[in-house]
Order: structure tokens, then sequence, then C-alpha cells
């Protein structure tokens, strides 16, 4: 109580998203580092594992679905949907630990300064940290007052955008990022078509710097200028996957221009046209474009 009987202000309210498909193996961890959170929402594309019957088995979490977009598309769209002022935004193969969970709840019981935050994210591959090859600088902004951060449209590798700064928070975040190779070389190659249908989509072309010179370029530039060297066999397969992910990316729109030249265009994947979604301060509520599912699973009508 202070002196004049009153209570002190209370800290604002905080909303978890987390955006999932098929990461049976990974969204029971994630749910339980954000067990703190006022309101924690799973946005689903639809899982076909037991991603949907782990998160059931919350009472706290608020289960929706939605068809996947693009990582900015579908966070954007969760964000909406979020209940409270402050939005915490979590991919399933991250883990907010103990110490960030403090410096979170410290910094709003005394009063943000600024409407975003940026965190760092400790990369993991195989159990391994990552501790250079340019990922030992691995931020994002993910802490964010509602309102006022929004993603871009892209497809994939899109960073959001704040009306403002987004000072960086002392303590990491944890990203498995690899857990092993049947797990992450289909994501390789997805990121590589949706990299080349957002290059189709802004008129790039690929020739031989594109396909050759740049993944050369992310290879040296993360094995030895960036010291990826430092992180023994791990930093060379690592820096290698990269190098292959900018590879596969350029190969792909080289060969979509190559077709299309002969008269056989590609087959794009759909692209997010909702502007209710890229609009910034979209509105409160649930936003076009998803289904919406209660926490026992069922469908309870297009939003």
């Amino acid at each position: 109580m202070s002196e004049r009987g009153q209570r002190p202000e209370e800290p604002p309210l905080i909303s978890a998203i987390i955006t999932t498909f098929n990461e049976e193996r990974n969204i029971g961890d994630c749910i339980e580092s954000l067990l703190w959170c006022d309101e924690i929402i799973v946005v689903d594309s639809f899982s076909t594992d037991k991603t949907l019957d782990i998160v059931r088995s919350y009472p706290k979490v608020k289960l929706l679905q939605r068809r996947y977009f693009g990582s900015a598309s579908q966070k954007n769209w969760a964000m909406d949907q979020a209940s409270h002022e402050w939005i915490l935004i979590f991919d399933a193969d991250e883990r907010c630990t103990p110490e960030l969970q403090a410096e979170i709840r410290a910094l709003l019981a005394r009063g943000p300064r600024h409407n975003a935050y940026t965190i760092k994210r400790r990369v993991y591959f195989m159990d391994r940290v990552i501790r250079f090859s340019g990922w030992q600088h691995d931020r994002v902004v993910r802490l964010v007052r509602r309102g006022a951060g929004r993603y871009p449209n892209r497809r994939v590798h899109a960073d959001m955008q704040t009306d403002g700064p987004a000072p960086v928070l002392a303590n990491p975040m944890l990203h498995f990022m690899i857990e092993s190779f049947d797990q992450y070389l289909p994501r390789i190659v997805t990121y590589g078509f949706w990299g080349a249908a957002q290059g189709w989509k802004s008129g790039k072309r690929a020739g031989v710097f594109e396909v050759f010179v740049r993944p050369v370029w992310r290879f040296v530039r993360m094995y030895i200028l960036q010291l990826g060297i430092l992180d023994g066999m791990a930093g060379l397969v690592f820096c290698t996957l990269q190098a292959f992910g900018t590879y596969l990316k350029w190969a792909i729109l080289w060969e979509w221009r190559a077709n299309a030249a002969r008269g056989r265009p590609p087959r794009l994947p759909e692209f997010d046209e909702d502007e209710a979604v890229w609009r910034w301060g979209a509105g409160e509520g649930t936003a076009a474009g998803g289904d919406t599912v209660d926490q026992g699973g069922e469908p309870t009508g297009r939003s």
C-alpha cells in the first residue's frame, strides 16, 4: 500500500504466442518455459503429429489453427489475437530461460521505457552451442507492446519492424535450431523454395554470381571471417548447411526463370494478400483469414 492508501500500479499483462507445425518434439518444453505468462496462444498450421494433443493438455493454452503463408504472416495474425498489452513471440524450438523470464518481469514491473525489445538467441546444433559463425550475434525483436511492431510482407526471413528503438535484453532465449538432419534438411529445402518465390515475386534473376559466388561467399564469411572454424566439426557442418541453403534458393530461382522462358512458369506458394494482416494496428480480437479452435479442439467458425 502507498502512503495514501492506494494500491501500487500493477505491471502490464503479457501474452505469449507460439507458432507450430508438427512440433511434437518441441512444443511441450516451449509451453513449459512460458507458463509464467498471463496468456499463451498457440497458432498451429494443421499439424498431423501429436502437437495438438500436447497443446490441449495445457488448460491455460488457447489453441488456434490457421493456414500457413510464412512466418511473418502467421506471427502478425497471432499478435492480433493477443488479449494483453505486451506480446512475447516464440517459435516452438525456442525456450524462455528463468533468467530471461525474471528480466522481462522486472522490466514490466518498473515500467518499460520503449515499445519493443530485442532478445538474443543462443543457437544449438545437436545440443552443442554454436559460439561463432556469426550466430553468436543472433538477435530478434520478440517482446513488443501491442500495435507497436509488425512483420513486413515477406514469405521467409522477415524481421519485425517497430515504431521506435528496440533495445537488447541482457539474457538470451535458447534456440534448438538443428536437432537432426532428417528434421533440418526438409526445412532448408522449404526455405529455399520460399526464398526463391520471394525473389520471383520481386523480379530478381539468378546467374553465376547468385548460384555460385553467393553460396561460396556465405561459407567463407561464416567459416573463416566469422570464425566458424573454432566450432570444430560442428562449425564446418553448420556453415556448409547455411551455404547450401543459399545455393538452393538461387538455383531454384534460376531453374524457374529458365523453364519460364520455355513456357513452363513455376507453381509458386500462395502469399497472404489479406491487407489486415500487414496493416499496423490491425485491430482487436480475431483477424481475418484463419480457423479458430477452442481449447477442446472444436472449430468455432471462420474468423
